[in-house]
């Protein structure tokens, strides 16, 4: 496993795409997923869909959905960059490799998102899209998309999910580490503290292949 301080940076020398998640690893996001489970009355050590699913598709499912909804939308209205998200997509743009964001967001709050803070990435899959993290079929829908193979792509986020997803199809798992999920770390193949870092291992796989 790769470390961040102190350790190897990340090796971008097999990587041919790069996928994020969003709340949390590209945006700052306010939304407080305890605060929905406590307004739906949900346990909190189950996902918020995960739970629905067990309701099924009757008036308690829908509305469960809706109340969603609505925090993710109020939340995304009020989203920001990550420090050093700008950045570093502009690296991965300026290196030629292809960017994707595999959400479990509603497509609605993406949009908002998007339209607010001008994310130029240009495939955005949510949970309206494909089977929801920590399933891998988003992960392998993307690979498809742009004829990379699920082991050539990193996947980039804060949650255990995002790690048992990239694992699961095959590709890189790269922890965004905040000061509340440390322990995932076992479960990464890489792990960063800032998103400058990896824009630094990108910068120096680019001049090590330019023979700089």
């Amino acid at each position: 496993m790769g470390s961040s301080r102190g350790g190897p940076l990340p090796d971008f020398s097999s990587i041919q795409a790069v996928a994020f998640d969003l709340d949390g690893t590209l945006v700052q996001s306010s939304l407080d997923f305890q605060a929905i489970r406590q307004e739906l009355g949900f346990p909190r050590d189950r996902g918020l869909l995960e739970h629905i699913a067990t309701l099924g598709d009757g008036a308690a499912a829908t509305e469960a959905h809706a109340v969603i909804q609505r925090h993710e939308l109020a939340a995304a209205a009020e989203a920001a960059w990550m420090p050093g998200a700008v950045e570093l997509l502009d690296a991965i743009r300026d290196a030629g490799l292809p960017t994707a964001i595999l959400t479990r967001n509603t497509r609605l709050a993406v949009d908002v998102m998007r339209e607010t803070l001008g994310i130029p990435v240009p495939l955005i899959l949510t949970r309206e899209d494909c089977r929801p993290k920590p399933d891998p079929d988003g992960l392998l829908r993307i690979g498809r998309h742009y004829g990379v193979r699920p082991g050539r792509m990193v996947y980039v986020g804060d949650f255990i999910y995002d790690l048992q997803t990239a694992r699961a199809a095959g590709s890189v798992a790269c922890l965004y580490r905040n000061g509340e999920n440390a322990r995932f770390a076992s479960q990464a193949h890489w792990v960063i503290n800032h998103l400058g870092e990896l824009t630094h291992a990108l910068s120096a796989w680019m001049e090590r292949s330019c023979g700089g």
